[in-house]
């Protein structure tokens, strides 16, 4: 139900309400960032799939991680543009249920496939004799479906528990795609039952994701510390510098939006945040996974050199 008592069968987005020169150039701003994501994730997924050196675990999870980051961008990016070119756009109540759900399988998912790769940096730092056994074929691609599988769970019981909720107080969504604290401020039923099943999975996935990873870490920074040598402790902890540097950046921002006790309560806050996960971190993880790696360096050295082979031919 709306204001005026009829069923709510669409959402205005509001987006961010400025002038209008300032929208305009946000347009552009973000279109950039999408083009930069778009291109560097598709770019790490074909250097993956293409160089025989990078055929192993870390780089196979590594391709998942930017092809989530390729369908981060496309749920919430294309719609955002339009709400800043528009000053605010209409979307069905099917729609915005289908991005709340693509949204949140995407971020399940990779909170879990961050914490399945601290565990391959766990075994390969300190297990690296067996991590040919085991990290088998079969066991990575058992925990990227494990990862997808969890996801998907926990997005279809969100989504219904959040669309079960009766919207009636307004249809002004003021924020700049579907997310769950805008859209508890429109509610008129009782919403307690609903959230304390949000939360607890947000908490347990979020919580169950961070526990690994930090179990993982702290066996690895016991075997960095046995390491006798400056330059095998450094050379082993850039082993896993990038994934690390990807987890702070992503675990810290959710937990800031869906953890802390005043959720939704200021929602221009929420937006720059949120902003910064959906839009500026996609960005960002070819450039840490990359210029960080001396194998991905070298595979775009090689993709360079090519290029300027064929240039001169």
């Amino acid at each position: 139900m709306a204001e005026n008592g009829t069923m709510v069968t669409e959402f205005v987005l509001m987006g961010f309400r400025l002038q209008a020169e300032l929208q305009i150039g946000l347009f552009f701003v973000f279109l950039v960032v999408f083009l930069i994501t778009m291109v560097g994730n598709l770019g790490m997924i074909v250097l993956i799939q293409t160089d025989p050196r990078l055929q192993t675990p870390m780089y196979f999870f590594l391709s998942h991680l930017s092809f989530l980051d390729i369908c981060y961008s496309s749920v919430i990016v294309p719609q955002f543009l339009e709400t800043l070119g528009t000053d605010k756009m209409v979307i069905t109540y099917e729609r915005c249920a289908s991005q709340f759900f693509f949204f949140t399988l995407c971020a399940s998912t990779e909170c879990f496939l961050l914490a399945v790769m601290a565990y391959d940096c766990y075994v390969a730092v300190c297990n690296p004799l067996l991590y040919a056994i085991t990290m088998t074929p079969q066991t990575h691609l058992g925990l990227v479906a494990g990862a997808y599988a969890g996801a998907i769970v926990n997005s279809v019981i969100r989504t219904g528990c959040t669309f079960s909720i009766s919207f009636c107080k307004s249809n002004y969504v003021d924020f700049f795609f579907c997310d769950l604290p805008p859209l508890l401020k429109l509610a008129c039923s009782e919403t307690r039952p609903w959230e304390w099943v949000i939360y607890l999975l947000a908490f347990l996935v979020i919580t169950t994701s961070i526990s690994v990873i930090l179990t993982s870490y702290l066996f690895i920074i016991q075997a960095i510390l046995k390491i006798r040598t400056a330059g095998g402790k450094a050379k082993t902890f850039s082993t896993c510098a990038s994934h690390m540097t990807a987890v702070t950046l992503f675990f810290g921002t959710l937990i800031f939006i869906y953890l802390k006790g005043d959720m939704g309560k200021s929602l221009e806050e929420d937006k720059i945040v949120s902003i910064f996960y959906t839009v500026v971190i996609p960005m960002l993880n070819p450039m840490i996974y990359s210029l960080r790696n001396k194998d991905m360096k070298e595979a775009l050295k090689k993709v360079f050199n090519r290029m300027r082979v064929s240039q001169t031919e």
